[in-house]
């Protein structure tokens, strides 16, 4: 009998790739993916180095500011009043004040009277008052003068005892001004002060 010239499967060489027939591999035309391909991985930032501290600005909100660590302003320190009443005046006090200052002003009266007169007489106030007055009583040259009517030595004589009796007056109205301050205190009430330590 003869034998069939069919040949029968040939045995491939072990350690080869099978090959794949050139009409089922296709390829995809560019800037499209082929169906039924995933997307390769993505990618992720590297990490950060161990013992690196993040900035200030990296997770804070935007539209906010980073406030810590910055020094607040010191409260603003209230300003404290106190309403007291003056009840009562002492009258020692009084009396010293007010001696005290009618003394000195009794010195400025007799400084103030004897300055005055000085400058009258240097720049010839006098001798035209003196000139004026003899013209209209007739006796020009023969009558008195101002300066030997009323003399320096005299201004400060009258000057000294204004300056005497207004440092008595002064003193004994002052204390009957506390008195009597004290006594309408006690009745109606003393007079509201408002303290502040501004």
């Amino acid at each position: 009998m003869s034998q069939s010239s069919t040949p029968g499967p040939q045995k491939k060489p072990s350690g080869q790739p099978p090959q794949v027939p050139q009409q089922q591999v296709r390829t995809a035309p560019q800037g499209k993916k082929p169906a039924g391909q995933t997307q390769g991985p993505k990618k992720v930032a590297p990490a950060a180095p161990a013992g690196t501290k993040p900035t200030a600005g990296s997770n804070a909100p935007k539209g906010k500011k980073n406030t810590k660590g910055l020094v607040r302003p010191a409260p603003k320190a209230k300003v404290r009043r106190a309403k007291l009443v003056l009840a009562k005046i002492d009258l020692w006090s009084v009396l010293k004040i007010s001696f005290l200052l009618s003394v000195a002003f009794g010195v400025v009266t007799v400084v103030a009277g004897v300055v005055l007169w000085t400058v009258m007489d240097l720049t010839g106030i006098f001798d035209e008052v003196n000139a004026l007055i003899g013209t209209i009583l007739g006796t020009e040259g023969g009558g008195q003068t101002i300066q030997e009517l009323v003399s320096l030595s005299q201004v400060a004589s009258v000057s000294t005892i204004i300056a005497v009796v207004n440092v008595v007056l002064i003193t004994l109205l002052s204390i009957l001004a506390a008195l009597i301050y004290n006594i309408s205190a006690s009745l109606v009430g003393g007079v509201g002060v408002t303290l502040t330590d501004d």
